[in-house]
Order: structure tokens, then sequence, then C-alpha cells
């Protein structure tokens, strides 16, 4: 029997003290005990000591009492009853007092506060007891945690000192995790190189994780999907490799040993255990269980098992298929990912509705295990074409309110750990992306690709805030909803009922039962309470649902050391302890009316008297305090120097923020392992961090966009201010208005030098010819010749005559690659065929000697189908063939990415490339290949990594590169295009200085005009791609940089690429705008842009 299936202990009627056996978290008091004046939170005193003892006396005495009863029973009443019945309810009291006696002299009492049970009683993987599960939450160093997490892919902020901004804005949106794909292909580009090194580093990582007290779920793959070429395969795995992937082939297990190594010896040092964040490894992603792949699981689990990685090893099911539950791979804890809404945001006001089998489905599938989402939708991919919808309308379709009904639909099937992907999308720049998807990644992300905050992100902390807030729900069960046991008077509503076995708190999560309608809808509730059944409100007329809209509404709910809520209609966004006073901060639509029914002791004075405020005196000491419409602001409803509780209009409460209060151990900025002290901060745009000095000087940062007040709400020791280390003036008299005890309020202005910070100009262009290969006297003898007649890649060529002219064959994976053919000109020659493979929205230009003749693209006339690959006839124009003399056909292709796993993991061994070749007369001689210089094996870019560059001529001379001289170089605007309005391809450089002050975070952005033309453009930031604009497609063609790509306080180099399809007149325009300027930043951004160096370039 578990603690929490307490029928059998029911039927003894055992007075069993559930709150020591088995509390929620560690310092949470029992229903009905106060915690003593002088007790703070995390310390010990003869009190405790003495009260734990006495507690364990009372819950023995109980127990041995609840024993001998049922012993007498069953003597009395055995001839008479079933004898499996009594069998079961002895076994039931024999257990408990084995528990009992088993864990008494561990189990862990703080004052009055019990902790959780001993480890003993949870389920682990064997190798630690610092990472603990049950069928309800995890627990981690003996704490019950709920994981609150979202995805972030630092290989798509190549920023390392970036990383902690995305952090900090996790941490406080109430967060307390993340999950991270770590890239195989960016960390061990060619076989045995191993680069753990700038944006491939995840050290930084680690530590910018301890620093902001955030847990992670480590993703290494080695497959791991994300939109990424090849899903993260390292390239040359796809070519080099024979034995299929993700399998457990010999030749393909060895090819990630160096990565997986590199892995663990990165991470190990960096797990709880060793006081860092790292809690938990998948194995690989999104797999379906068979012989095969199980095999291959268990490969990894192996190398991990036989490594210093404890922590577990979890799992992400693609649907409701139960892999890896049981069986060969099976993992330590299950995780089902889900994608409700699809990834169509082209009609982002249409809803799926909410899946309402997800209780049932963890109950039938792994009911011991908490139950888990690895991945619930944040969003949506997006893309090519101009009929694409774009990440705004993917942000709309996943936005604040699918957040409030869908995340809450989590919460109602009982799941305690949820990560939504994605939290930061990022960028997809350089090579990254898979042909699917264009350069941006933002995903419509709570926090957007350009690291703004959104109306989701405001959402988010919302949630997230009371969940910090409500560890009594970290352990629920699922009691049952509306069709069932949970009585509403309108059935257009529909609730569920969860409760903790323990305390008894209750939480009904409500939603409408047609989960996308858009009316608003009015209704009572009747719960069971303490205080007994009640109909709910009492007071004013009803609950409201606004369409799209899911609420919580709490019973018996305990707050700070000695304070609870009866119930509440009003959401809660924060309840806990500050100082020595019990806070309470409640919310509610400014449309809507709302109440709750707590004890307010004191006289009226104390209480609001604001007219939209009301209280009505209930049972016992209770009150129910009404709000009505029209509240807009702040409300101090009721103040003491033990209690304070306070209301606000939703969009205000959005502007709150609570920061914790570091301690001083190993976990010091961990949320309920390392703190539980914090506060109460709002007003600014973000709140970063905040520290309070054993002076009183309480020290907040974070980032302003506009001069606001600022309201803290603080514990009593707080004497002074300071905002990014600045004074704040005080307003005395604004403070006393809100509280009595600990608050403050001041004025926050931005900078005076907010006012001299100027958007760059582009302007004076140099120009060079970037495709001397198209020239009839081209040299190409330093080429690699293409002359392999076998492949590991199991697409085969189509036509030709057994050559393999495939890029990855010959090093060659990765962005644009070159080709040239060579033939004997004859008077028959008329044309060639050649079938081309670059991926979805791919081209390829061809020209014959220096002619231009024709571009084949990957998509249809219409643009409405995007083409992995085309088969085109390309005729000869008249002229253009050197009779008896060689000739060459130059083919300019662009390779947008390897294909991710779908029906077969061996999609990813994509044929980019040349998969047919023939003349109508006559037979090609030599064919020769260039792409990046290098290849993936010798590239000289290091730091940019074998995803930066690509095969044109300017790539591999360096011409992105800062310091490259262009003096020499012709001066040509951007906007003339190529000379003659010729097809080819052009390399357009310019430089500009930018002077931002330091304090400052500016979000830019490169903009190209969006009208629709034939041609592309590779643009290059201080030798970033930073984006690949695709004019005639779309929809992509504003390109988001960041500080630490661009030089804030410095020169900056930007190269275009522009690649003309079509012989017709081409007229770029590019401008840099500045999209927000954030007074604050996370500040000590380090670029990392290495000039040019003729080392390695031809």
């Amino acid at each position: 029997m578990t603690w929490g299936a307490h029928q059998d202990s029911h039927a003894l009627d055992l007075k069993v003290d559930r709150d020591v056996v088995d509390a929620p978290l560690a310092l949470r008091r029992k229903p009905g005990t106060r915690m003593p004046a002088d007790r703070t939170e995390g310390s010990l005193n003869a009190y405790s000591v003495s009260s734990a003892i006495a507690r364990r006396r009372s819950w023995s005495s109980w127990l041995l009492l609840g024993i001998a009863s049922s012993l007498l029973t069953y003597v009395l009443l055995l001839p008479h009853s079933a004898p499996q019945i009594w069998s079961r309810s002895l076994d039931a009291a024999f257990d408990l007092s084995a528990r009992y006696y088993s864990a008494l002299a561990d189990v862990n009492t703080v004052g009055d506060v019990a902790l959780e049970p001993p480890r003993a009683l949870f389920s682990s993987n064997g190798r630690t007891d610092q990472v603990q599960w049950d069928n309800y939450s995890l627990v981690l160093q003996g704490q019950r945690i709920l994981i609150y997490s979202g995805e972030f892919h630092t290989y798509r902020l190549p920023v390392p000192s970036l990383w902690p901004d995305i952090l900090q804005k996790v941490k406080a949106a109430g967060l307390n995790a993340i999950s991270v794909y770590l890239h195989w292909g960016a960390i061990n580009p060619a076989p045995g190189v191993i680069d753990f090194d700038g944006y491939r580093a995840v050290e930084p990582l680690y530590e910018a994780a301890k620093a902001a007290g955030i847990w992670i779920v480590l993703r290494p793959g080695p497959y791991i999907n994300a939109e990424t070429t090849a899903g993260g395969i390292a390239h040359w795995v796809t070519s080099e490799v024979a034995g299929p992937l993700r399998t457990n082939a010999t030749d393909f297990r060895a090819s990630w040993q160096d990565y997986i190594q590199g892995v663990i010896e990165q991470t190990a040092r960096y797990q709880i255990t060793e006081g860092g964040p790292v809690i938990a490894i998948q194995i690989d992603n999104e797999y379906s269980q068979n012989a095969i792949s199980g095999a291959y699981f268990s490969e990894l689990e192996e190398a991990y098992h036989n490594s210093s990685i404890v922590v577990p090893l979890t799992y992400n099911d693609p649907g409701e298929h139960k892999g890896f539950v049981n069986g060969s791979g099976a993992v330590d804890i299950y995780g089902l990912d889900a994608y409700p809404q699809g990834f169509d945001c082209s009609h982002p006001d249409t809803w799926s509705a909410v899946t309402t089998n997800y209780h049932d489905y963890h109950e039938g599938t792994n009911p011991s295990q908490p139950w888990y989402f690895p991945e619930f939708q944040g969003g949506s991919f997006d893309a090519w074409g101009p009929t694409a919808p774009g990440y705004e309308n993917c942000r709309q379709l996943t936005g604040a309110s699918f957040e409030s009904v869908f995340y809450r639909t989590l919460w109602a099937s009982n799941a305690k750990l949820m990560s939504f992907y994605m939290l930061y999308g990022g960028t997809s720049w350089g090579g990254i992306p898979f042909p699917g998807v264009y350069t941006s990644y933002d995903y419509g992300s709570s926090i957007a690709e350009n690291r703004a905050l959104t109306d989701k992100y405001t959402e988010l902390k919302l949630q997230g805030l009371f969940l910090r807030s409500s560890p009594e729900f970290y352990k629920t069960d699922w009691i049952g909803n509306s069709s069932t046991v949970v009585s509403v008077s309108n059935s257009a509503a529909f609730a569920v009922l969860l409760r903790n076995p323990d305390t008894r708190s209750s939480y009904w999560i409500v939603r409408q039962t047609s989960s996308t309608s858009t009316a608003t809808i009015n209704f009572n509730m009747t719960i069971d309470t303490s205080a007994g059944t009640l109909q709910i409100p009492q007071v004013v007329s009803s609950i409201t649902l606004s369409g799209r809209q899911s609420k919580v509404i709490v019973g018996d709910y305990s707050f700070g050391a000695h304070s609870s809520l009866l119930y509440s209609t009003a959401s809660i966004l924060f309840a806990g302890k500050i100082g020595s006073r019990d806070v309470l901060f409640l919310y509610g639509d400014a449309d809507q009316e709302h109440e709750a029914s707590l004890a307010t002791p004191g006289p009226a004075s104390l209480r609001s008297d604001s007219p939209f405020v009301s209280f009505t005196p209930a049972s016992g000491n209770q009150s129910v305090v009404s709000f009505l419409p029209g509240i807009s602001g702040l409300v101090t409803v009721f103040d003491t120097p033990s209690q304070l509780v306070l209301y606000a209009d939703t969009v205000t409460a959005g502007t709150f923020w609570a920061p914790v209060l570091a301690s001083t151990n190993a976990h010091a900025n961990y949320w309920q392992i390392g703190t539980n002290s914090t506060l109460l901060v709002g007003g600014p745009h973000l709140v970063r961090n905040a520290s309070l000095s054993a002076s009183g000087t309480l020290a907040l940062r974070g980032d302003l966009n506009s001069s606001v007040r600022l309201t803290v709400i603080g514990p009593p020791g707080v004497k002074r201010v300071t905002w990014n280390g600045e004074p704040v003036d005080p307003d005395t008299n604004a403070a006393e208005r809100l509280t009595s005890v600990g608050g403050f309020t001041g004025q926050l202005a931005l900078k005076s030098a907010v006012q001299g910070i100027k958007t760059p100009v582009l302007r004076n262009w140099k120009f060079a010819n970037s495709l001397p290969e198209a020239d009839v006297g081209f040299d190409d003898s330093e080429w690699t010749v293409a002359n392999h007649t076998t492949t590991n890649i199991p697409f085969k060529p189509f036509y030709g005559d057994g050559r393999v002219l495939y890029g990855c064959d010959y090093g060659f994976c990765e962005n644009t690659v070159l080709w040239r053919g060579h033939f004997n000109g004859t008077a028959d020659v008329k044309s060639a065929n050649l079938s081309i493979n670059g991926g979805e929205a791919f081209a390829a230009s061809v020209w014959l000697n220096d002619q231009f003749i024709g571009t084949s693209y990957g998509n249809s006339t219409n643009n409405r189908n995007i083409l992995e690959e085309t088969d085109d006839l390309f005729v000869f124009p008249n002229g253009s063939l050197l009779i008896g003399q060689d000739n060459v056909i130059t083919i300019v292709q662009d390779n947008m990415g390897l294909n991710e796993t779908e029906s077969s993991p061996e999609t990813s061994r994509s044929p980019r490339g040349v998969r047919g070749f023939k003349l109508n007369n006559g037979t090609f001689a030599d064919w020769k290949v260039q792409g990046k210089v290098g290849g993936y094996t010798n590239f000289p870019d290091k730091t940019r990594g074998v995803m930066n560059e690509g095969g044109l001529f300017g790539e591999r001379k360096g011409w992105h590169l800062p310091g490259f001289d262009t003096s020499s170089w012709a001066s040509r605007s951007l906007s003339s295009g190529l000379p003659n309005d010729n097809a080819g391809v052009g390399f357009f450089v310019t430089t500009f200085d930018l002077r931002v002050p330091d304090g400052f975070d500016v979000l830019m952005s490169f903009n190209f005009d969006s009208t629709p033309a034939p041609y592309r453009a590779l643009l290059f930031v201080n030798g970033w791609m930073m984006g690949k604009f695709v004019a005639n497609l779309g929809p992509q063609w504003k390109f988001p940089v960041h500080e630490g790509i661009l030089e804030y306080q410095g020169t900056n180099t930007v190269a275009v690429a522009l690649w003309a399809m079509e012989s017709v007149l081409i007229s770029p325009q590019l401008n840099v705008t500045i999209d927000a300027m954030l007074d604050g930043g996370v500040g000590n951004v380090v670029a990392n842009n290495p000039p040019w160096t003729s080392r390695g370039r031809p």
C-alpha cells in the first residue's frame, strides 16, 4: 500500500498523522498548528526538537492503538466475515506499523513543520537517492518538486554570455527547469573531433543554470529532431557509416561513442549530486519501441550506466504508444509529447479541442511514475512559402488563451512534470535548419527570437508563480470531474477535482466544456471543504469564465506560516511568507466578480475601504471577501503585522514579480532546495534578481522599457532599495498606504542615455563577383574529383554513368555546393538533363561555360508546393557550346539541410547533390565538386563551426569575415544588384559603428524588402551567417541579430552574398531597425568574432 492509497487505512480508521508521514514540502505547517514568533524558515531550535519528539510519540500511540483495535476486531468478527477482507485490512495495519518503525529515526522535521518521508519510501534508479520519485512527482534531495519547464537550445543562441539572459527570464516566470537539446553535428563535426568550445559548450550553461536556480533535463540525442539538419545527427555519420542509423549496428554505435562520452565528461560534475543543475538525461528522441530500437536504447543506457552519470534516464514518446515503459531499453521515467494544435498557423483562431484522456492514459501506462510531458506545445514551427503564416500567427495560435486552457488541462490530468517546447526558440543560423523551416526558429514562443517578452510570457508567469506558491499541489489525487463527482450548475462548465491526500487541500480546475468556445459563461459550484459543503460563490452571483479561459479554484489552501483560504474563486498569483508575514496576492479579470473566504482577524480599520471590495462575515472567524467588477490596479485587502492580502486586476498582476533571495548553500538559488525567501516587486518590465544585504539594502536588477512606479512588498528589514545599482527615492506616504510593514514605493525612470542610441545606417557598400567558376577559363584543378561509384546513402542516383554526385560523400554537406561537369563539345550536343536534390525550397542555377542557362527551383511555379528535388532539361543556347573543346556545366546548388527521420531513420541520409546527369548526346568526362573550404574535416573557422559557411567563392576566401580588405573592390550599392542585371553571385560588404552605452539591451534586426523577386541572399554579420533570405518564397524578411554577434561598442561588418537566380533587375533593400531599447539587460556580453586570416583559405 502506498501512502496515497488510503482506502484500507480508512477502513481501519487509523489515526495517522499524514503530515509527518508524507508532507508535501519542507517548511509546510500541519493544519491547525502555528509557528512560534521566533521561528524562522530553515532554522532548528529547542522548540523544533521537542515538538518533533512529541509528535512522533503521538503518532506512535495512535498507530499502536489502531493496530490493537484491528487485532481485536479481527478476533471477534472473523467467523462472520470474509477472511480475505480482514486479512487485507490486517496486512494494511502491519504495513503501516512496519513503515513507521523503520522510518521513525529518519523522519525529518523543522519546528512544527514536517518534511517528506524517508527517501527509502520513494523509487529511484538505484544510482542516487537525490533524484527520486513516486506516482505523484519527482523528489529532489528529499523535497517533493513540481517541474515547470521550457525548452531552450543554446546552439540557436550562439552567444554564451546571453544564455543567462534566457535563464533569468525563465526563473522570473516562476519556472524551475529547462529542457536542453545538444547538437551532435555541431559538437562532433568530423570523426574523432569533439568540440565543446564557444556556443557548443555546456559548462557555461550549467553555471548559468546554477546561478539562476534552474534545473536541467539534458537531451543529447544522439538524434534530437528539433527541426535541425539530419535531426542533429552528425553529417559525416550520414555518409561514412554503413550501418543503419539509430540502431545497434556496430559502426553506428562506434560513431556516437566519442560524442556521448564527451557529454558524460562535461556533465558528470554538474549533476545535482555534485551541486549542479542536471537532474535527468533523455535517451534519444521520440523513437518507437521495437527489437532494434530497444537494443539501441540499451546500448545508450549502458554507456551512461558504465560512467559517473547517476541521474535518471528518461524518454519522450511521440504519441500514446507506451514506448520504453517496459522491455528492452526501458527508461527510468516515461514521458509523453503532445502538440494538440498541430503545426498549421494559417488559421490562428481555429482551435483543436483539449485532449481528455491524459489522466486515464497515465494510469494505464506508468501509474507508479509521475506524469511527465517532456514536450508540450509551446508554439509551432513554420515552413517556407509566400502563403506561410509566419510566427506571429503561431504565437496567436498558441497564445495566452491557449496556455490558460491547455496548460491547466495538463494540471487537471495530474501531470507534475511539464516542459513547453519552445520557451525560447532562437535562430537556426547557418546550416542548422532542416529543409522544412527557414532561419528564424522563433516558434511563436513565450520569449521571442530577439529575446523580447511576449503576452504569452505574462500568462506563463501567472501560472508559474502560482505553482511555485502551492507546494500542496505537488501531491494530489485525481478525484473526478463534473461528469462524476464535481457539481456545477451549468453544463457549459467543466471541472476536475484534485486533492492532496495529506492536507486535504483541493483544486478545482475549471474550463468550458467546449474548450474551443469563445462565449462567456457563468456558473456556481458545490464544494466540500473543512467547514462543510458549500455552494460557491456565497456572496457574488457566479463564477465567470470568458471564452477560452481556465481557472483554478482552491479550497483549504494553506499559505505562509499559519494562514489558509477556505476557498477562492479569484486566482492566486503568490502565496507564501515574506519576512514574518503570511502574504496572499489574489487577482482576477477586471470585468468579472470574484470572492475568497479566509480569516481576517482584527478591526475593520485594517480592511480595504475600496468600494469594489466588501467583507461578509461567515462561520467561525471567516470572512467572505468579494471583489466587484471595475477594480484596476493594486488593492490592499487586509493588512496586519502577521498577514497581508492583496488583490489586483489580471493586467496589474502581470506586472508583478517574485524574485528569490539566495542562501549560501550549494543550491543557493533553487527554490525549496536552497531557499524559501522571496519578495514581491511590481512595475518593471523584468526583474532579473534580488539580494538583501545585512545592512538592509535591497538590490534589484532588471529591465525597463518605460518609466514606471516601483512597488515592493518585502521583509521588514528593507531600509533602502537600489535598481541596477542606483538608489531609488522612496515615496513614504504611498508605501504606508500600501502596507504597514515591508512596503516600498518609488519611481523608476529610463536613463537619459537612451536618447543617444541611434539606428545604424548601411551605406558605402563594396562589391566583388563571387562566381568566377562560371568563367570559361576558371581553374578547378584543386577541386575534389567526384568519382565515387558507391555510397552509404540508400537513395541511389536516378540516371547517369554510375558516378555518385552527393556532396556529403565528398565532405561537403552544409550550405552552398558547386559542381562542374566537363565534356567534349560536338555539334549534336544540344542539352543536358539534371536531377538536382537540395531539400525543400532549394534552388540550383546552371551555367554552360559562361552563359546562364536556367535555375531549377525547389518550389512549384505558383509557390504552393515546396519541392525537395527537381528533374529539368537545360537547353544549350545557340553559340554557347565550344565545338571540339572542353565545355563545363557549372551548378550552384543550395543545400537546405538534411532531412529529419521520417518513416525510417535512413531518411536523414539525404542525397543532396546531383541525382541524375546526362547529355542528350555524348558523355561527361570529369565531375568536380567544391563546398566549404576543408569540408567537414578541415574547415578553418573553428569558432563559428561547421554549420556557418558554404562553398561560394567569397565564403571560401573569407570575404564575409571582419577585417577582410575590400579597399580594392568596386563601390556599388546593394540596391543596384549585380552588374548588367545578370544572373550570378556577388558579395556586398560594408561596415558600421555602434556606440551603445553599457546598461542597455538594444534589440536589433536586419530587414530586407519583402517584395517577391528571384534572388537569394545570405546575411553575414561579423562573420556569422545569421540569415538566408529567399525573396521568391519568404515568408521571412526580418532577421534579428544579438549583441555578442553585433559589437555594441565597436565596428561591425555586414556581408551579403547576393544570388540572382534570373537575368532580371534585382534591387535588394536592407536596413537595420531597433525593435526595442531596454534599460538594463543581462550585462557582460562578450563578443567572439574572430577576424579574417589567410590561414586555411585559398
